[in-house]
């Protein structure tokens, strides 16, 4: 693993954080390799925040003209940082920061404050605006942002960013999670080649209404913001905006996207609908999918990955609800956790998602059985089977409404034991 930056810029010896000796039973058996990306420089260090013996901040050094799209958390409450980086995306970025340990949420004037203090210090030590430095900040909610802590190290982080340590990266940014989530694919536009990194953070407080806790993509493709943000509000449609662990919606999440322009000369591209873009899109799609999954699998206590899909629905949002609802209901997910086929508890959570129903057109399958159907249980019903399909590490659930041609798909994880013991002692 190579050195990171200690609190006065020296390179120190460090592993991930502790948690990661703790991992989840759903985390890959390898992590991906990221390769170093034209225009990305990166660093991280120890500024103590909250966590001793480990790194907690991150700083990327962007190439001048680097273009950045972005959709945040939308809680009313967001953090100081959300609302410092929704008013200046879609213009240029040359930095990115982002501090584990602390929130800087619900800290007032001071909060933000704290931002710019960490956006100014930034900017100084790469040599840009301060409007050009977006920035991320996940732990704790209500305590003083300690910003001097922070910057204090961005010049030695600055000085000493260089490509590759994405792994470092990804574990500098984790707070309960218990390993560091990264992705990587190739696409070509107009035949060139071009690359997509991603990390990402999250295992608690993850019902998105935009992406999840973290996550940063980066690619060396020339494209502008204008092209940027349709392509990833799209994207998160289909990815972070389809997972939860725990049905909250965190008030410091972020996704950002940054396009550096130094990869393989392409055509410009103008329109998020260019057909060159098929490619990407295709792998963009995939690199936050891929993401957004290990969150899910990293869910505070998780020892399953659930899949839920409904189809049949009266309409594509209608089968969408139906499907959080069931993902986000704690008996359906401490059935699940408990190996206990409890069907009941699925036509429960149907029948309370507001949406239409017909309960004799109803059909319940648990991975390749049918456990209810026209308005009972299944006439092949088989109690040893259905057990059989919630007790692996992937259980799959689906529902057929009967009713029309919605459909919808999104993954949660069991609520075991280990959900409590992490968040009953959070702050401590």
């Amino acid at each position: 693993m190579k050195a990171r930056v200690a609190n006065a810029g020296r390179a120190r010896s460090a592993g991930l954080p502790a948690s990661e000796s703790k991992r989840s039973p759903l985390a890959p058996k390898s992590y991906a390799s990221l390769p170093p990306l034209a225009g990305v420089r990166m660093a991280t260090g120890q500024a103590g925040i909250k966590y001793r013996d480990r790194t907690d901040v991150l700083m990327a050094v962007l190439a001048p003209g680097t273009q950045v799209a972005g959709v945040f958390t939308k809680s009313k409450t967001s953090a100081a940082p959300v609302e410092w980086c929704r008013k200046y995306v879609g213009g240029e970025a040359r930095a990115l920061v982002v501090n584990s340990g602390n929130a800087n949420a619900f800290t007032g004037r001071a909060g933000m404050d704290a931002a710019k203090d960490v956006a100014e210090a930034a900017a100084e030590a790469v040599g840009c605006s301060a409007r050009e430095v977006f920035m991320a900040s996940t732990g704790v909610i209500g305590e003083p942002l300690p910003g001097e802590k922070i910057t204090r190290i961005l010049g030695a982080l600055a000085e000493r960013a260089s490509a590759g340590g994405w792994r470092e990266a990804a574990g500098a940014i984790m707070t309960t999670d218990t390993f560091p989530k990264m992705a990587t694919a190739t696409a070509t536009i107009d035949e060139r080649k071009v690359t997509i990194n991603g990390i990402a953070k999250g295992s608690g407080m993850i019902a998105p209404d935009m992406a999840t806790m973290l996550a940063f993509v980066f690619t060396d493709a020339k494209l502008p913001t204008s092209v940027l943000q349709p392509l990833l509000n799209d994207s998160a449609a289909k990815s972070f905006n389809c997972i939860t662990v725990d049905g909250d919606t965190s008030t410091s999440d972020t996704l950002l996207l940054f396009a550096t322009g130094k990869g393989g000369a392409h055509p410009p591209i103008t329109k998020a609908t260019d057909r060159d873009l098929a490619s990407f899109k295709k792998q963009l799609d995939a690199v936050l999918l891929d993401l957004a999954l290990q969150v899910v699998k990293d869910g505070e206590g998780a020892q399953k990955l659930i899949r839920i899909d409904v189809s049949c629905a009266q309409s594509d949002a209608a089968a969408r609800r139906i499907a959080l609802s069931i993902a986000n209901s704690p008996l359906v997910k401490t059935a699940i956790g408990g190996g206990d086929a409890n069907w009941g508890r699925i036509v429960m959570a149907v029948g309370k998602a507001g949406e239409a129903a017909d309960r004799d057109r109803l059909k319940i399958t648990f991975g390749n059985h049918v456990v209810a159907e026209k308005g009972q249980r299944a006439a092949g019903y088989n109690e040893a089977l259905a057990t059989k399909s919630v007790s692996g590490r992937e259980v799959h659930i689906a529902v057929d409404l009967g009713l029309g041609n919605g459909a919808a798909r999104v993954w949660t994880c069991d609520l075991t034991h280990g959900y409590i013991d992490i968040n009953g002692s959070y702050r401590s």
